[in-house]
């Protein structure tokens, strides 16, 4: 979500976009190529912009607010950001409106980690894999990169003792996030400071390839002097979404809240949940890199989560929930940077994101532990390896576990067999207690698994 400036010629300016995340323009005129550094082009040409011109101007389907395109950047900077506040960043928020959500994560997490416990350690292991591979996966998606998974699960995998899991070729990408997830999760006893921060940066960018990008962007070092703004709408209308605090007097800010994430961990009037949200807040409105800073706010949330719950084995990932409402994440980070220092919206909207996650967490375990006793039940039984198959897939659930049931046509399909064999082998499983028939008759018959 950056937008960098560069000087293109004496007195004017050219817009770069690195990573947008926002995809295409829906406007005729004006388009951002892939995403990563590319000028706006009009007729395949570079467009220089005087100084009075504003830095980058970008048109989306995933702008937060189309009708903000309206307001001008002068009527906008007269409410001023967040960081131009007199009391930043002191930050408040209305704890009575929070209580109830606090509530509900706080009892949500203490049921994942009993029922986390409850599943046995090879779940755990396997778990925290898929976890961990979630939330890194997901956090690139957010910034609209696409990872090779296979690489990033074998990065991890080797890293976690899991040799079986890592079957897929590494590369410097996938290792160095990888040892930033871990680093940041499993060693969250160590302290937040700007070296390893600036490690986590180096790591986010093991190379740099030089025919994508029109320039080196700063790695393991703070941004530069440009401004950091992220623009919309026309171009004798623009809409500034978001601005970052100035370069000067950047170390200061960054070291303030290095000292907080610090000083805070022991507050005992301050929840771990809200120190997580404010410690995301604050840093995403830094913005103290080139680039980045989403997948670095992400990973300080993570360690901040770890840190609460004394815990550094994973077993959900806030990054895919934030992905699956991705537009309402730039949306309230949106008007959170122009309103004051109350930041309850976004403190809300952070804990009902973080429930999600732990809800879809708990779903899964409840799956593995009903799959656990399920076999606990018919080990017995000597069932063919087809008729397995079919059933940990049913016992499995989501999107390809048959949650409407299985057809004799679908077992066919799945176990590879006769349409003759598949009609037997649920015969089989009926009689044996492992499935039972949903209301219905004739080839509309669907079976799943029995309680």
């Amino acid at each position: 979500m950056l937008r960098g400036v560069t000087r293109s010629t004496p007195g004017m300016l050219r817009a770069d976009v690195y990573n947008s995340g926002l995809g295409r323009s829906t406007g005729r005129r004006w388009t951002v190529i892939r995403r990563t550094f590319r000028h706006f082009r009009c007729d395949r040409e570079p467009v220089d912009w005087p100084l009075s011109r504003i830095a980058a101007i970008i048109g989306s389907p995933n702008e937060p607010n189309k009708s903000h395109n309206r307001l001008t950047t002068r009527e906008q900077a007269d409410d001023g950001w967040i960081w131009q506040q007199p009391d930043w960043p002191h930050f408040r928020w209305q704890a009575e409106r929070l209580a109830p959500l606090l509530r509900d994560c706080t009892q949500a997490q203490g049921r994942l980690l009993g029922m986390a416990g409850a599943a046995g350690g090879e779940f755990g292991a396997q778990s925290e894999l898929d976890a961990l591979l979630q939330n890194i996966v997901t956090s690139s998606a957010i910034e609209g990169e696409q990872l090779n998974v296979g690489s990033v699960r074998s990065s991890l995998a080797r890293r976690l003792g899991l040799e079986t899991e890592a079957q897929a070729r590494v590369s410097p990408r996938s290792e160095g996030l990888a040892e930033l997830m871990l680093d940041a999760t499993q060693q969250f006893e160590l302290p937040l400071t700007p070296q390893r921060l600036l490690h986590w940066h180096a790591l986010l960018f093991p190379e740099q390839d030089l025919d994508l990008l029109p320039r080196r962007i700063r790695v393991g070092a703070l941004r530069g002097e440009e401004p950091m703004q992220v623009v919309s709408g026309r171009l004798d209308r623009p809409t500034v979404h978001f601005e970052a605090p100035p370069r000067e007097g950047l170390e200061e800010q960054l070291a303030a809240f290095l000292d907080w994430f610090t000083a805070s961990r022991n507050d005992a009037t301050l929840d771990p949940l809200l120190r997580a949200g404010i410690a995301h807040f604050w840093f995403v409105t830094l913005h103290p890199f080139d680039d980045g800073n989403g997948r670095l706010t992400r990973a300080i949330t993570d360690l901040a989560l770890a840190q609460g719950e004394r815990q550094a084995i994973r077993f959900y990932a806030m990054s895919a929930s934030i992905l699956d409402d991705r537009r309402g994440y730039y949306r309230i980070l949106e008007s959170s940077q122009k309103a004051g220092l109350d930041i309850t919206d976004w403190l809300e909207w952070f804990l009902h994101t973080l429930l999600r996650s732990l809800q879809q967490a708990l779903a899964r375990i409840d799956r593995v532990l009903a799959k656990s006793r399920f076999w606990q039940q018919h080990r017995g039984q000597p069932l063919s390896a087809e008729q397995i198959k079919v059933l940990n897939r049913l016992l499995d659930g989501g999107e390809r576990g048959f949650e409407d049931g299985i057809s004799a046509a679908q077992y066919q399909a799945v176990a590879k067999v006769s349409k003759a064999t598949a009609t037997r082998h649920l015969a089989d499983l009926l009689d044996r207690g492992c499935l039972c028939k949903l209301p219905g008759g004739g080839r509309s018959t669907r079976y799943r698994i029995a309680e």
